[in-house]
C-alpha cells in the first residue's frame, strides 16, 4: 500500500470530457479495477445487527475496522449509514440524478461537458477506479455542479465521490450518498466545506489544533518553514489524496459516522508521526510541504492503519461545538481581512515583516516561532507595540495603562539572566478589575505561557 501510487486527474476550467451513457450499468464493483484493489484486511466481523447498535458502539466498531474485512460489507453499510445523516428537506436523490444525467448526457449520444468551476485547482483522485469508473466519477461531479450551484470550492468533495463510487451499485446511488453529505444540517457536525472561506477557516483551525496538541511537531515545522500557515493549508491533502487507498477508506469508515472532527484527529496523528520520523538533524533546508506529502504517501513504512487510527483517537480534541465555534471565529477573522473568494493565503510576512523586525527581547526567528503559536485568526493581523520598558519605563501602573483596552496581547519578558518567557493573553487587561479586588484570574482557554 505504501508504494502504490494514487492516480490523479489534473483538471482546469477548460477541461472537457466525452461522456456517453454506457457508464450507468448496475451492480456493485462495476466501477473498480480489481487488479488495483487491496485485499480485505482479514475476515469480515460485521455483526448482523450492526445498524441496531447504539451510536457509541457503532463508532467503536468502525474505529476498530469491523467492516475492513469485506468490500461487500462496506457496499451494504455505506448507503445505510449515510441515510442516517440529517440533511436538508429538499436534497437531490437518485431519481433526481437519473433525470438530470439523462438530460445532460443524453441517450445514446455523446456530448462534452466542462468540469464544475468548484473543482478548479482541486485534485481529483481516482484510486482503484477503472476507466469506466473514472467516466462515472466525472458525470457525478458534473451533476453535483449543476444541482449545487452554491458550491464554489471543495477540495474534499472529489475524493469522497471517488471513494464512495468504489462501493456504490450505480452512479445514482453514489450521487445520493454524496448529496446527503453535502446537504447535512446536523448541528456542529459538518462533513464537507463548500467555499474557499470555509476551507481556509478549516485550515486555520487545524493550525490552532496543531500548536495545541502537537507542540513538538509544530515547533519542528515552524522552525523549518518560512510560512507555517502555508504548510497547514495543505492538511486536508495529507488525507485525500495523500493516503493510500487502504488507509483512505478506513478514514472514510469513521468519517461517515463522526464528521470532520475525525479528519482533524487523523491529520494531527500524521503530523505527530512525521516529527518522530524526521531526520535527527531536523528539516532545515527542506521543502516541508513536499516532505510531509512524501511521508504520508509512504505511511505504510511507518505505521499500520490500525495504529494510525489508535493514535488519532487518543488525541483529546475539543467537543464538536467548541470546534465549530473556533472555526466560526477563524471564518470571521478572514472576512474582516477581506478574504472570501479563492485567493492565495495571506503570507506570514504580511503580519510580521521580518526584514524590519527589531527587538532587544527576541530575535526575528524567535518571534516567528512565537507568532506561529498564537491562534491563527489573530496572526493574520500585524502586531502593534503597546509597551516597552526601554521606552515606557518599569512602572507596573504605566504597563496597565498602556495595555488596557486591547485584546489579545502577547507579553514578552527577558530576565536578567538572558532567559526569554512570555504569555498570550486573549482578554483585555482591564478584565482584572471587573470582579473587584478579589478576582484571582481572568481570561479564556486560549491563554498560555511559554518559554523561548
Amino acid at each position: 500500500l505504501g508504494s502504490s501510487p494514487v492516480t490523479i486527474v489534473v483538471t482546469s476550467e477548460a477541461d472537457t470530457w466525452d461522456i456517453d451513457d454506457t457508464s450507468s450499468c448496475r451492480g456493485r464493483g462495476h466501477f473498480v479495477d480489481w487488479a488495483k484493489m487491496p485485499e480485505p484486511q482479514g475476515p469480515a466481523r460485521i455483526p448482523r445487527d450492526v445498524l441496531g447498535r447504539p451510536p457509541k458502539e457503532l463508532k467503536r466498531l468502525a474505529r476498530e475496522g469491523c467492516w475492513a474485512g469485506s468490500h461487500a460489507g462496506r457496499a451494504r453499510l455505506y448507503p445505510r449509514l449515510i441515510q442516517r445523516v440529517s440533511c436538508r428537506l429538499v436534497t437531490p436523490d437518485a431519481l433526481v440524478y437519473r433525470d438530470v444525467a439523462g438530460r445532460l448526457f443524453g441517450k445514446p449520444s455523446v456530448s462534452s461537458h466542462p468540469l464544475p468551476e468548484f473543482l478548479e485547482g482541486c485534485p481529483v483522485p481516482t484510486y482503484c477506479l477503472s476507466p469506466h469508473g473514472v467516466t462515472a466519477l466525472k458525470k457525478i461531479l458534473i451533476c453535483v455542479g449543476a444541482l449545487f450551484p452554491d458550491i464554489t470550492h471543495s477540495p474534499l468533495l472529489p475524493a469522497l465521490a471517488a471513494l464512495l463510487l468504489h462501493y456504490s451499485e450505480d452512479e445514482a446511488q453514489c450521487f445520493e450518498s454524496l448529496s446527503r453529505l453535502i446537504a447535512s444540517n446536523a448541528p456542529h457536525a459538518a462533513y464537507i466545506d463548500q467555499s474557499f472561506l470555509a476551507h481556509q477557516a478549516s485550515c486555520m483551525t487545524f493550525g490552532d489544533l496543531a500548536s495545541k496538541h502537537c507542540p513538538a511537531a509544530h515547533k519542528l515545522v515552524a522552525g523549518a518553514a518560512e510560512n507555517v500557515l502555508e504548510v497547514y493549508s495543505e492538511w486536508l491533502s495529507w488525507l485525500f489524496p495523500g493516503l493510500p487507498f487502504g488507509y483512505a477508506v478506513r478514514v472514510l469508515d469513521v468519517f461517515l459516522l463522526e464528521g470532520q472532527k475525525v479528519l482533524y484527529r487523523i491529520a494531527l496523528a500524521l503530523l505527530k508521526q512525521f516529527r518522530l520520523s524526521a531526520a535527527p538533524a531536523g528539516l532545515q533546508g527542506c521543502d516541508v510541504k513536499a516532505e510531509l506529502q512524501a511521508f504520508v504517501r509512504n505511511i505504510a513504512e511507518h505505521l499500520t492503519v490500525d495504529k494510525l487510527l489508535e493514535r488519532a483517537f487518543a488525541i483529546r480534541l475539543f467537543s464538536r461545538k467548541e470546534l465549530w465555534l473556533l472555526h466560526m471565529a477563524n471564518r470571521k477573522a478572514l472576512v474582516e481581512r477581506g478574504i472570501t473568494v479563492v485567493q492565495r493565503r495571506p503570507s506570514f510576512h504580511l503580519a510580521v515583516d521580518m526584514q524590519k523586525f527589531s527587538s532587544s527581547t527576541v530575535t526575528a526567528q524567535e518571534m516567528r516561532l512565537v507568532w506561529s503559536w498564537i491562534p491563527e485568526r489573530f496572526s493574520l493581523f500585524p502586531p502593534l507595540l503597546l509597551f516597552s520598558t526601554s521606552e515606557d519605563g518599569c512602572s507596573l501602573q504605566r504597563f496597565y495603562t498602556c495595555c488596557e483596552g486591547y485584546e489579545p496581547t502577547v507579553l514578552l519578558i527577558k530576565t536578567t539572566e538572558g532567559e526569554v518567557c512570555g504569555a498570550f493573553l486573549s482578554s483585555d487587561w482591564a478584565e482584572r478589575k471587573k470582579s473587584g479586588a478579589t478576582s484571582g484570574f481572568f481570561g479564556t482557554g486560549e491563554c498560555f505561557v511559554f518559554t523561548v
